[in-house]
């Protein structure tokens, strides 16, 4: 009990890739995850209402791109590119004396995005809906979205109860100890009247299967 791996980390390197591609000296290394860092905190903050799913950063001489994937992209990009500027000149603060690239992909399905799932069942909870209405709801348009298996998790003080407790809810099959299965995992918080709730979403996407491996001549 308790000794849950991240279902994204765990598959990083074997069906899924890094979220931030650069290499760094010893000397380099700790200040560029600490610009990292910053740079994801600051967007998600600022721009939490535009539905941002995740932020991927590569760096190259002297480069820093970051490409925001977001629900709402109208949101971010604003009118004719006009916060794309604003947002240069906020991270080129965060990363000094680096050229600032930002790039700004659409989420198609909003509703097969297991980061914005949790966010919209936590934004559920923050106007007093039910939990198991929100939870419901957000089963039934996931698997509408056309994925194969989806899972939500709350816990906290549900509808006001005394003690802190703990559902899952599922539709679907979730394979978590496959490592060929693609998981999209995404946590949200609900900060409520009686504290706060956390949500968890697990959604599976189908199996990611590479090229067959070839038989040796002369075997079965």
């Amino acid at each position: 009990m308790g000794q849950k791996v991240n279902p994204h980390g765990l598959r990083v390197g074997v069906i899924k890739p890094w979220d931030t591609q650069w290499y760094a000296d010893k000397k380099d290394f700790a200040a560029y995850l600490k610009e990292d860092n910053d740079i994801r905190v600051f967007l998600k903050k600022k721009y939490y209402a535009a539905a941002v799913s995740k932020i991927l950063i590569e760096r190259a001489a002297g480069k820093v791109v970051v490409t925001i994937h977001t629900g709402r992209p109208g949101v971010l990009i604003g009118k004719a590119g006009a916060e794309i500027e604003v947002i240069k000149k906020d991270l080129a603060k965060i990363a000094r004396n680096k050229q600032i690239i930002v790039n700004v992909t659409e989420v198609r399905k909003v509703d097969a995005d297991a980061q914005l799932v949790a966010e919209s069942v936590a934004a559920q909870l923050e106007k007093r809906v039910s939990f198991r209405r929100a939870v419901k709801q957000a089963l039934g348009k996931t698997m509408r979205a056309g994925v194969k298996g989806v899972k939500l998790q709350v816990s906290g003080r549900l509808d006001g109860r005394e003690i802190a407790g703990c559902e899952h809810y599922h539709e679907g099959s979730i394979p978590l100890q496959t490592l060929r299965a693609d998981i999209e995992y995404g946590i949200a918080e609900a900060h409520t009247t009686f504290g706060m709730i956390g949500v968890k979403c697990w959604i599976y996407k189908g199996e990611v299967l590479g090229k067959t491996a070839k038989k040796p001549e002369g075997g079965r």
